[in-house]
């Protein structure tokens, strides 16, 4: 296969890709003005309703110029040979393979937050701060940038070096040294996440004695759960929405509350919301996810280490100098349909996992405080209550409204 000919299948399945995106997003704004089911009436009001309305259009409108933008940019960066120029300029700079790697991503990838923070912006402050979501400053919305690229600079650049590193070493077999790798560091972000990460962003506070924590305790007792870390999250600090989440494993396991969860919702749908969490861990959904994932990984790594060699894939982006970064470009792109169709599945499998939560929240507290704190939740965040079949099965990683509450509602 010659180098143009690879290079033509990149910019096909790059447009593809944006043009799969737009459809799935017009079908989905063509329900928009669809009347609310007959189960959820009662979320909005007739105000209420349209301001979501708006609040939908409003949001696809601008995902339309976020991507419009962003295919154009990339478009445009492949076909004048950016990737040679920036590996020429990393070059400048080392002629070590890591170091230039890292040199090339970081230029890439702060391009690219270049481009995209102005969007960021407006949809925080203009969109956001228009129907009463925002609240987070430009202080923290700066900050909150500088620890990303730190973040990522860090952990990003260990690993990348250290796959890197084995490639060198040795050669095709590097795939599965990098799996090892990747798999002991993602092991240990489901362990340690909630622990170290999540303080770098948001302040995390034990669940005070009272009410809630006791009717907490109380279920958790009564499941045969144990459950001593209970955390609340300034989720206010950045935005009126709310959530919780369950996070780790072992001795490591902790439930953590949004603090506009506990504004929203009363102690009896907080439970039942936590409840839902725990059917999470007690069906295993954690450790199936984490498997999935590892498995995935060293599916995509073998699968890399077959590709990474070939010369063609650096000629393909028209750098003379093959190297495993622009190798990694090519094969990331070339291989977007496969991990797209995996996409697919996960979002499926994820979905089927929240009616297995539902399942037993209502099995083991109830249904009708799950049903209430789900229909507060979609109302004070504007949720779309009528998306398009396909939009769904494409990209929901849970069920709608509609389809929890059908769940909840069955014997």
């Amino acid at each position: 296969m010659e180098p143009e000919t690879i290079f033509h299948i990149i910019i096909a399945i790059l447009v593809i890709s944006f043009i799969i995106d737009q459809a799935l997003d017009y079908l989905n704004a063509k329900h928009f003005n669809d009347p609310l089911p007959t189960e959820l009436q009662d979320v909005f009001d007739e105000d209420a309703y349209k301001k979501s309305q708006r609040y939908k259009k409003e949001n696809a409108r601008f995902g339309f110029i976020t991507a419009t933008v962003s295919i154009l940019a990339t478009l445009l960066f492949f076909f004048l040979d950016g990737f040679a120029y920036v590996d020429g300029l990393a070059r400048s700079f080392s002629n070590n393979e890591v170091r230039v790697a890292l040199i090339f991503f970081a230029i890439i990838m702060l391009a690219s937050d270049i481009i995209s923070t102005p969007f960021s912006y407006y949809s925080t402050f203009v969109i956001e701060e228009k129907y009463g979501f925002n609240k987070t400053t430009p202080k923290t919305f700066v900050l909150d940038k500088l620890k990303g690229w730190f973040m990522g600079a860090v952990i990003g650049g260990i690993i990348l070096s250290a796959i890197i590193w084995c490639y060198q070493s040795t050669e095709k077999n590097f795939w599965l040294f990098a799996w090892g790798i990747i798999t002991v560091f993602t092991i240990l972000m489901n362990l340690f996440y909630a622990r170290f990460i999540v303080p770098l962003f948001n302040k995390q506070t034990p669940l005070e004695e009272g009410s809630l924590r006791k009717k907490i305790e109380r279920y958790a007792t009564k499941v045969g759960f144990t459950l001593d870390k209970i955390y609340v999250i300034d989720g206010s600090k950045r935005s009126t929405k709310a959530n919780a989440y369950f996070s780790g494993f072992g001795n490591e396991k902790r439930v953590t509350l949004y603090d506009t969860l506990i504004k929203d919702l009363n102690e009896e749908e907080i439970v039942a919301v936590l409840a839902h969490e725990v059917g999470h861990y007690k069906r295993n959904h954690i450790i199936i996810n984490l498997l999935t994932t590892i498995l995935t990984t060293g599916f995509t790594l073998w699968l890399l280490s077959l590709f990474i060699g070939n010369p063609l894939l650096s000629e393909a982006l028209n750098v003379s100098q093959p190297s495993f970064h622009i190798g990694l470009i090519a094969f990331g792109v070339l291989y977007s349909p496969i991990s797209g169709i995996t996409g697919l599945v996960m979002n499926y499998l994820s979905r089927k996992f929240e009616y297995q939560a539902d399942d037993y929240a209502k099995n083991t507290y109830a249904a009708a405080p799950l049903i209430s704190g789900l229909k507060k939740l979609s109302k004070n965040s504007l949720s779309n209550l009528t998306p398009h079949p396909l939009y769904v099965f494409a990209h929901y990683s849970h069920p709608t409204l509609l389809q929890r509450f059908m769940n909840l509602k069955r014997r």
